[in-house]
């Protein structure tokens, strides 16, 4: 993956975000009889005709393209619940709703591939496209606010997608102040080396 192959680097690709939101469970309906599953991950099944088991998200599109299972869309991923969203994302400009860490992988997931088993498809993509341009357009609101006298950033419920897109920015901008900061405020003691200034420990610089 490209953000463990290059330490240096900490943005990871759209595939390789929604390849781990792949382990994410969600709840599938069988419609034939199938034996349990023994997977390296663990075991899932048996699976009975109409009756909902609980399997990892890359199992059920599996099983959903050999025509062996529809897949419940999880309880968020309503109109009702996601006009709730909507609206207050909206209310509130420097708030972020609390959402499935993962939930623009999944939902383009299921999107893709269990197209028959989401009801009124159109509006709940076009409901998920408006909340994730307001969450991003606060990111950018915030991060304009960004100067030298900051020292951390908290930005709590973001989504694996939205972090993933911000985080290299914060931390080169972050770090980029602590240097200049650091590097003009020192005092001379006397002796021919300057000393800096002692500003105590450093909160670790890592967006949430």
């Amino acid at each position: 993956m490209a953000g463990q192959s290059d330490p240096q680097l900490s943005l990871f690709s759209s595939a390789e975000v929604e390849f781990l939101a792949e382990d994410e469970m969600t709840d599938i309906i069988p419609n034939v009889r199938m034996d349990a599953l023994n997977m390296i991950c663990g075991d899932f099944g048996p699976f009975r005709p109409q009756i909902p088991a609980k399997v990892p998200l890359w199992l059920a599109i599996a099983l959903k393209k050999r025509g062996k299972c529809r897949i419940q869309p999880p309880n968020w991923m309503t109109v009702e619940r996601l006009t709730e969203v909507l609206d207050a994302e909206r209310e509130a400009p420097r708030e972020f709703q609390p959402l499935p860490f993962h939930y623009v992988e999944i939902s383009r997931l299921l999107f893709d591939y269990a197209r028959d088993d989401i009801p009124d498809i159109y509006l709940v993509r076009s409901l998920i496209e408006d909340i994730r341009d307001v969450r991003f357009h606060k990111v950018e609101t915030g991060l304009e606010s960004l100067d030298s006298r900051t020292h951390a950033v908290k930005l709590k419920n973001l989504s694996a997608m939205e972090v993933n897109l911000v985080r290299p920015f914060i931390v080169r901008a972050l770090q980029t102040f602590y240097k200049h900061d650091t590097g003009d405020e020192q005092v001379s003691d006397g002796n021919s080396q300057p000393t800096p200034v002692d500003r105590g420990a450093r909160r670790v610089l890592r967006p949430r």
